[in-house]
């Protein structure tokens, strides 16, 4: 059990590209964080300096109140699952999950003790005599995670861990770690692109974006107070649709979106939160869950939106409307199976006038 602390670290390649820039973050005793974002952002690399597997250019990083910068990656305490699974295909799942400890010279009980708590905790004990290959992938997943747990350390660091599992088992296996982590309360630092992996399995979530933190907090937190129009289209599936436009202010304020006609009332609540800030240019942005066919019961902030339907994408207990506003935009709605309109013709959409978010539109800070 440990905390994990990362003081304005960054990384540098060949003096030129700056893969890392100045991250601070605090993981805190068995927390369970998740670093997401695109392909390229850093959050790998991020992890194998918290692993030791990557040299850090500058900062500090602590592992239970230790500095470990120059710490080698076998004296940290931690165990890594990576993307691959990485097992040794001549040998069995046992002696796959006994190797680690048989190197630190762990006497055959002990080993034999560990080996089989893990496989019980991961429900691999009736594979323990097969060799890899006969194993499937979420098999071998549980193999790859049950050598870091025999470990026993103060650290678990998981590198895209089921990327290259098929839909379903990558359901069934973030389900596993989560219930992992509750059951052996252990700190864990795990990156993904997939924003659903970090929504569903993160206490708090770290957004990175080209090197740079973008913000830290609770799942919800983030999808509901995004920090930027980045994170707030980061965030979400499907994507936040973005208006651009300009706020005015006579008597009420108002968005006018550019080149339509749309123009949208902002709430008093709203306007009163901005005070006397961005009037002028800016990004609107509203979740496809709040444009509606038909308000819910007790929403009554709702504004109608003129729109022509091009795509409807049935995906069971809802539709996904891909819609336009006379502009070169796509944006899209996520409503109820109740009511489908017809591809190729205008209709009115609904949008929750409580529910939008506004974005400065040259720093794209939130507003």
């Amino acid at each position: 059990m440990a905390e994990v602390k990362l003081e304005s670290v960054s990384k540098v390649y060949d003096a030129k590209v700056t893969a890392v820039r100045d991250v601070t973050a605090t993981i805190n005793d068995q927390e369970f964080v998740v670093l997401v974002g695109p392909s390229g952002c850093g959050k790998s690399t991020v992890l194998r300096m918290i692993a030791g597997l990557e040299e850090i250019s500058s900062g500090t990083i602590s592992i239970d109140g230790r500095v470990v910068n120059d710490v080698a990656p076998k004296d940290r305490d931690i165990a890594m699952v990576f993307q691959n699974y990485a097992l040794y295909p001549h040998m069995s799942v046992y002696d796959n999950l006994a190797f680690g400890l048989k190197l630190r010279k762990y006497s055959k009980t002990e080993i034999d003790q560990r080996v089989r708590e893990a496989a019980r905790i991961l429900a691999i004990e009736s594979y323990l005599d097969r060799k890899p290959k006969a194993l499937s992938g979420g098999q071998r997943q549980r193999v790859a995670l049950g050598r870091a747990i025999v470990r026993q350390p103060k650290v678990f660091l998981f590198d895209e861990p089921l990327s290259n599992l098929d839909a379903n088992l990558r359901v069934q296996m973030r389900t596993e770690i989560s219930r992992l982590h509750h059951r052996l309360k252990t700190t864990m630092i795990y990156v993904t692109h997939d924003q659903i992996e970090a929504m569903s399995m993160g206490d708090r979530i770290v957004v990175m974006r080209d090197g740079v933190v973008q913000q830290v907090d609770a799942p919800l937190a983030i999808y509901h107070n995004p920090a930027n129009k980045f994170v707030a289209g980061f965030i979400g599936s499907p994507t936040m649709n973005f208006l651009t436009g300009t706020l005015v202010r006579n008597g009420a304020t108002t968005f006018r979106q550019e080149g339509t006609d749309v123009t949208l009332s902002i709430t008093e609540t709203i306007t009163r939160r901005l005070g006397e800030r961005a009037l002028g240019p800016i990004t609107l942005g509203i979740r496809p869950e709040h444009i509606y066919m038909q308000p819910p019961a007790g929403v009554d902030t709702t504004v109608p939106l003129r729109a022509m339907v091009e795509v409807v994408e049935p995906v069971g207990n809802e539709i996904f409307i891909y819609f336009s506003t006379g502009s070169q935009s796509q944006y899209v709605a996520r409503v109820a199976t109740d009511h489908t309109p017809p591809v190729g013709k205008p209709c009115d959409l609904l949008i929750d006038l409580a529910k939008i978010h506004l974005f400065d539109a040259k720093t794209e800070a939130s507003l």
